[in-house]
């Protein structure tokens, strides 16, 4: 498998990211490896919580949160998807595929740092492929804080606004990355955080992941990982450990899909919900801080 790899110097003096890079390797399914990212603040022995972004940003979407989780005595470690951030970016479109992404994820969660007592806080494609990971290895996770995510299996209506993203990602001549994470906030991004989200994609060669994500989403019945993420749902189901939305009020993208994962599953019961004013789908840009603390609350409430 052919992969591009950021240079480093596209990453020196990012406002807001003070953070020292860690690597692993990891099997790239074809025979090869893949050199994966990741941030790890905190003590090393302290309770870990795992932050996970979506499409098309990376770990410099935690960069508002980790201090404040690091301040109450949390571990937090934010992995970059592979296609994303500083992790190897395979160059061939087709080599992305949800089930990759998850056979990825999994190797550097689970195989490589040997995670366990997760709090799992996911957004966007974070919870398409973490509730993955609560699923495969249930007993790996303490709780779970779910923003403006799902679950899909195919069998619903996608939103308009969904489907309205996925016409503009493919055809747009040139993907801009951070004015799309921009778009999607209720805040006014400056410039330099930015180009901070671009930074990861010198040029259209590097965004093939990017590129591919939106196309994998599992939008008919019929799609390749619709039968994987029904079996995941059954898991879920019962999955009594804290599980807890703390979605925003204004992304329209992911609203209402709350709602099911609060019927469904049965550590929703008696959580307490939360509804964050003000964020944008970009939560973590728009109100860090208090998703944060919504994170602090439930690992001190266990």
């Amino acid at each position: 498998m052919d992969a591009l790899r950021t240079p480093d110097d596209r990453f020196e003096g990012l406002p807001g990211y003070p953070f020292e890079p860690h690597y692993v390797e990891i099997p790239d399914g074809d025979g090869g490896t893949l050199r994966v990212h990741h941030l790890d603040e905190g003590e090393p022995g302290a309770p870990v919580v795992l932050l996970l972004h979506g499409e098309p940003s990376w770990s410099y979407l935690y960069r508002h949160m980790i201090p404040v989780l690091t301040a109450a005595g949390l571990r937090a470690v934010a992995p970059d998807l592979v296609g994303f951030g500083r992790s190897d970016k395979p160059a061939d479109r087709n080599d992305y595929t949800y089930a990759r992404h998850v056979a990825w994820l999994s190797a550097h969660v689970f195989d490589a740092l040997d995670l366990r007592d997760i709090t799992l806080v996911c957004q966007d494609w974070g919870g398409l492929l973490g509730l993955r990971l609560v699923t495969a290895q249930p007993d790996r996770f303490a709780a779970v804080v779910a923003a403006n995510t799902f679950l899909p299996t195919g069998d619903g209506t996608p939103s308009d606004a969904f489907l309205a993203w996925q016409k503009f990602s493919q055809e747009v001549p040139e993907m801009p990355i951070g004015h799309i994470v921009n778009g999607g906030c209720t805040t006014k991004l400056d410039e330099a955080v930015i180009a901070a989200y671009d930074a990861p994609f010198p040029d259209e060669t590097y965004k093939e992941g990017a590129r591919q994500f939106p196309t994998l989403v599992p939008t008919s019945t019929d799609d390749p990982e619709a039968p994987a993420n029904r079996a995941a749902w059954e898991v879920l189901a019962k999955f009594e450990r804290p599980f807890v939305c703390a979605f925003s009020d204004e992304d329209k993208i992911t609203a209402g899909n709350e709602r099911h994962l609060i019927k469904r599953i049965a550590g929703a019961a008696g959580q307490p919900h939360t509804v964050i004013k003000g964020g944008g789908h970009f939560l973590q840009e728009d109100r860090g801080p208090e998703l944060a603390q919504v994170v602090v609350d439930l690992v001190a409430s266990r």
